[in-house]
């Protein structure tokens, strides 16, 4: 059976291809203002792909002027389970052309892999979905219904709106999210944890003006020494994040050898890893925190003046099983606590998202890893937790708590999701569309 299906992906393969090039050269850049009627070009072009396996589509969104959503059904045999599909088809800025070995915005193949900028994350999530329809054509074997976010790379800001305004018309009792990755080449994963996020812009000033530091150094904190006493005490000297009342937990037992860690991380050569406990568990169930910006003179032209003030963008990354309103208490206290001086510390909050654990048990998931080993040949999925967050896994188990949510994906170690030359395996992505049909068919089952 599964030769006979692995004969009917690979006919249907050459064809979802150039489905996913042409939907590649969209440049669906949810977070450009200029680019809008892309992201409704690539709605459309979205929905036109699904109507063409039979599916009932409309495009929706939450008001006007919201970001196109595209929702469907193809009905199944009488009886059987319904099945929710969901993937994105806005994607990231492409930044830098210059950064690139190929044009982002033209699907271009290297050494088995497919580059360009929303070739893996997300519209190759999308293909999947197709790809799967198109195996069964009229004789689906359970009732497909349809999810594809148009604003998944901004945050989702009226995905929860959405949810509730068609939540009739999406109710499941399954929910495949292919907006994940496997655990490497040749080794499939389902996503059962994924940490939360507390972004947090933080201000700290000493001074009413600029003062000179000839003059009043040596007296007068400046705002940059005080902004870095703040950020040191953030870690211990092992690394840890060393805000009390954060949650941590254990992760799975799974080895990440040393040189492909380095290899995947970018880390410099002789950088130490910071820390304590096992890989994974610093990585996937651990909070985690991170100075993304500095707001600050620049070096090229700074002046013999004290700063009055300095700002700082905190991202905390919060552990499952730990909340996002915790976690910002326990950030903000601990901040207050450690401003020297008396200095002033005010905090803005950028945005927060939930983290997720999935209790990935009972009869969808065992049809899942059934699926997967077949796809892969014998090798089993792992249970695989991600560090990053995707928020709005968090408000589809809220929305439908009976529903059963596998979260896999078409990403591997190597896909370069968000970054200059973003690129789908496509060895993996033919067993990642071959995986979903055999899951469906177990479904029905």
């Amino acid at each position: 059976m599964t030769d006979d299906m692995r004969t009917q992906v690979q006919a249907v393969l050459p064809g979802i291809r150039r489905d996913l090039e042409d939907l590649v050269r969209i440049q669906s850049v949810s977070a450009d203002p200029a680019r809008l009627q892309d992201v409704e070009r690539s709605a459309q072009r979205t929905a036109e792909l699904f109507a063409a396996e039979g599916v009932d589509v409309e495009i929706v969104r939450a008001y006007d002027g919201a970001p196109p959503a595209v929702i469907g059904e193809k009905k199944g045999p009488e009886g059987a389970p319904t099945v929710l599909l969901y993937a994105h088809h806005d994607v990231q800025p492409e930044n830098d052309h210059a950064d690139w070995d190929s044009p982002p915005w033209e699907p271009t193949e290297r050494d088995g892999r497919l580059y360009g900028r929303g070739a893996a994350d997300d519209k190759a999530g999308i293909l999947a979905h197709v790809g799967a329809l198109r195996v069964y054509g009229d004789d689906l074997p359970v009732t497909v219904r349809l999810f594809i976010e148009g604003e998944e790379e901004v945050g989702s800001d009226t995905l929860v709106e959405l949810l509730g305004k068609y939540q009739e018309r999406l109710e499941a009792d399954v929910i495949v999210i292919a907006d994940s990755g496997n655990w490497d080449i040749g080794v499939p994963a389902l996503t059962t944890s994924l940490r939360g996020l507390v972004r947090v812009d933080v201000e700290v000033r000493t001074l009413t003006h600029g003062v000179h530091s000839g003059m009043w150094g040596g007296l007068v904190p400046d705002a940059l020494m005080t902004l870095s006493r703040v950020i040191a005490s953030l870690h211990d000297d092992a690394g840890d994040v060393a805000i009390d009342g954060l949650h941590s937990g254990p992760a799975a037992d799974v080895d990440y050898p040393e040189e492909r860690l380095r290899a995947e991380s970018g880390a410099a050569p002789g950088i130490a890893w910071i820390g304590t406990g096992s890989t994974v568990e610093r990585l996937w169930t651990k909070p985690a925190l991170s100075i993304t910006g500095l707001d600050a003179p620049k070096v090229a032209g700074a002046s013999n003046t004290l700063v009055p003030a300095a700002q700082a963008r905190i991202s905390l990354r919060v552990a499952p099983g730990d909340t996002t309103e915790n976690a910002l208490a326990c950030l903000v206290r601990h901040l207050e606590a450690h401003v020297p001086w008396g200095a002033t510390l005010t905090h803005t909050v950028v945005d927060t998202g939930e983290a997720t654990r999935i209790d990935a048990t009972g009869p969808a998931y065992d049809a899942a890893r059934a699926a997967f080993a077949e796809a892969w040949d014998g090798t089993a999925p792992i249970d695989m937790g991600v560090g990053g967050s995707i928020p709005f896994i968090a408000e589809f188990l809220e929305a439908f708590p009976d529903a059963s949510v596998l979260v896999t994906g078409v990403e591997d170690p190597d896909t370069r999701a968000h970054g200059a030359n973003e690129g789908l395996h496509l060895a993996e992505f033919e067993r990642v569309v071959l995986a979903e049909a055999l899951l469906l068919r177990n479904l029905a089952r």
